[in-house]
């Protein structure tokens, strides 16, 4: 139980802590906007210069592939379209619980405007309980629960890969998914291991290329800080921008690292109005040298409530067409969700497992393990404790 007598002291004194937070906010913003209008101006150099010095660069910057003033308007949806998402959950194994094992569960949303169909709105739940699939992430030293979240991801993919492959439709569709396409976690992952999850990912989007459905994620407040770092290779005093000659052992304190922690989606929403677009940049991180021609572009999109961060592989870039009608979808989604794309909302409601799904699933699962004839099938005196109190 949370004392709010004792909470109120030990929150004395974040007002003044934040009202310093903003000024010094605005600071770092207007300086953000100073390197932006110098950059604009020599934008074709600092590109010449992050390739040529990618390798000695401490940070992440993304490259602008247009001019980083763009801002475009999106168009307006087609009133004929469909739209499909997945979302995943799980419940976590627990030494605790009457049997150790896992359960993914994927949403599956599959929205039709304007064709007279019934949407598909369910889920695909998937449990885990033989030894491979419980222990073989430890031989990398991997956590179970780990190893469960990045299976979510590959199932995730795969399930709107089968989404779109089912379709056969030709009018304009889009599928979407939650959060980054560059998927970061893959770098620390040892090679073994990054095989059993890339390759179902990427085969998955090489299927919907091939069914013409372009993949997008959406990333709301996002934290990402790649375009602004491509701001950091114009602010950087050295003549050449070799962090590892210049500025060793030094990724926080550096002379270019001015405007930190200012996030992306600060300084666009001074640059963009509701239903416009940035300009579109080129990640470049490391794990992307393994996603072949599904590498992975970005742009940034003010859709009324926030500025949010599309993700979107090459494919999808490089066909102007698509990438607008794609971006026109996108943004219709987040009009019909008031605030949010209303078919990654779907698709997490659908993906969920509450309170009450954990504990049918383990009543499920004792139903099974009673009928197969074990015996003393139960929770842990822990687990049962903790369950209710005497206080």
């Amino acid at each position: 139980m949370l004392d709010l007598t004792k909470l109120a002291k030990v929150m004395q004194g974040i007002s003044q802590h934040m009202t310093m937070e903003v000024e010094a906010s605005r600071q770092r913003l207007e300086l953000a906007q100073q390197l932006l209008a110098k950059a604009q101006a020599q934008q074709a150099e600092l590109v010449q210069r992050q390739q040529k010095w990618r390798d000695r660069l401490l940070f992440i910057a993304a490259v602008p592939v247009e001019p980083l003033n763009t801002c475009i308007d999106l168009p307006v949806a087609p009133t004929v379209h469909t739209v499909i998402a997945t979302d995943g959950s799980q419940i976590a194994p627990n030494h605790h619980e009457i049997a150790y094992c896992y359960l993914l569960n994927v949403g599956r949303v599959v929205l039709h405007y304007g064709q007279n169909r019934q949407p598909l709105l369910d889920s695909l739940p998937e449990v885990f309980y033989r030894p491979e699939d419980l222990y073989i992430s430890r031989q990398w030293g991997i956590r179970t629960e780990e190893w469960m979240g990045y299976r979510r991801t590959a199932s995730e993919a795969t399930i709107l890969a089968e989404l779109g492959s089912a379709l056969q439709s030709q009018v304009p569709t889009l599928a979407m998914v939650d959060g980054s396409l560059t998927y970061w976690f893959l770098e620390q992952l040892p090679a073994e291991a990054r095989d059993r999850i890339l390759p179902p990912i990427l085969d998955a989007w090489s299927q919907l290329q091939n069914s013409g459905i372009p993949v997008m994620g959406y990333l709301s407040a996002s934290r990402s800080g790649e375009a602004l770092n491509f701001l950091r290779l114009q602010a950087c005093p050295h003549p050449n921008p070799d962090c590892v000659t210049y500025c060793p052992n030094q990724a926080e304190k550096t002379p270019c690292h001015v405007f930190d922690p200012l996030k992306d989606t600060v300084l666009w929403i001074t640059q963009l109005q509701p239903g416009q677009r940035s300009a579109l940049f080129r990640s470049s991180a490391r794990i992307l040298d393994l996603y072949g021609s599904h590498t992975i572009y970005f742009c940034y999109v003010h859709v009324g409530t926030e500025i949010a961060r599309i993700d979107f592989p090459a494919w999808v870039a490089e066909d102007s067409a698509l990438l607008d009608q794609s971006l026109g979808l996108m943004l219709a989604q987040v009009q019909k969700g008031y605030g949010y794309p209303v078919s990654l909302a779907e698709a997490h409601n659908q993906a969920v497992v509450r309170g009450g799904d954990r504990a049918r699933f383990f009543a499920l699962l004792e139903q099974q393990m009673i009928k197969a004839g074990l015996r003393n099938v139960g929770t842990s005196y822990k687990e049962a404790r903790k369950r209710g109190s005497i206080a």
